[in-house]
């Protein structure tokens, strides 16, 4: 039987693993992507695109059970943060969250997001 502890650093490592192939898969296609380092309760997310006009896009990337509540929950914590810690509009920054599907490569992965911010919709 494994322990906790071991289970806890083979998800991290997983992870890991997911987040590197869908950074190198972004890259492979043209996009600027770089990882994000920041970890703790000012995360800013895993991987950033730079998108024209000083826009950026964070994304969240995650390997593990489907609870997409909670995954967006963390996505848009982790977009304001990156903002606040650049110093830049919060409007400037769009978040998404990248799920892994089992046995699936990085193209075939779920991106989740809101209506709101997927349509560009003012909050209520």
């Amino acid at each position: 039987m494994t322990s906790i502890a071991e289970r806890n650093k083979t998800n991290r490592r997983k992870g890991a693993a997911w987040e590197t192939e869908l950074l190198a898969g972004l890259r492979s296609v043209g996009e600027d992507a770089e990882r994000l380092r920041l970890t703790g309760a000012e995360d800013e997310g895993d991987l950033v695109i730079r998108e024209d006009g000083g826009l950026f896009t964070v994304i969240e990337t995650k390997n593990a059970k489907f609870t997409p509540g909670p995954f967006l929950d963390e996505a848009e914590r982790e977009r304001l943060n990156f903002a606040k810690h650049r110093g830049i509009e919060a409007d400037r920054v769009e978040t998404v969250v990248v799920v892994k599907r089992r046995g699936k490569g990085w193209r075939k992965a779920f991106v989740l997001t809101t209506v709101e911010a997927y349509f560009g919709l003012d909050a209520e």
